[in-house]
């Protein structure tokens, strides 16, 4: 599975290719909003702003989909590598700094370290669902086979 490394909270949490990299975070309880967006956030609609983080790995730029046009127009002042988690899929693994605007301690040795540590590729699909016993029942209906009995003609009545 793809990881995403916060470098600020220092943890890694694996995710599904194609997850939503808003929904990831706050699943595991990793805060993405200063005070503002605390308040009042628009729930993942890409309109406030206020969930932007940094992708801090050069090397896996396109771990994530491409900016869509409202991260394009909402994020057009800020850096190339900032991005909405609310509009950022996971496709790979990736390295990224949740609030980029307030202040990193000893911010250098920590990407440094953060980037060293190799990640995971991880599987570039979602697993196949497990088969269940009804699935198997469907699929003999399907093939003409039915449980505990013959299958029905078109001369047969109900």
């Amino acid at each position: 599975m793809p990881v995403i490394r916060f470098v600020r909270e220092g943890r890694d949490v694996e995710c599904y290719p194609g997850e939503n990299l808003r929904e990831v975070a706050r699943r595991e309880g990793i805060e993405l909003y200063g005070l503002k967006g605390q308040l009042g956030n628009c729930g993942g609609c890409g309109q406030c702003i206020t969930c932007f983080v940094s992708v801090v790995d050069q090397d896996n730029a396109d771990a994530l989909t491409a900016r869509t046009a409202v991260e394009d127009s909402k994020l057009r002042r800020r850096p190339e590598e900032w991005r909405l988690a609310c509009q950022a899929l996971v496709e790979k693994s990736v390295l990224v700094l949740t609030r980029p605007q307030v202040r990193l301690a000893n911010a250098d040795s920590r990407l440094a370290a953060a980037r060293q540590a190799p990640l995971p590729a991880g599987p570039t699909a979602w697993p196949a669902p497990p088969v269940s016993e009804l699935d198997e029942e469907d699929q003999d209906v399907a093939d003409g086979d039915v449980p505990g009995g013959k299958a029905a003609t078109a001369g047969d009545e109900a």
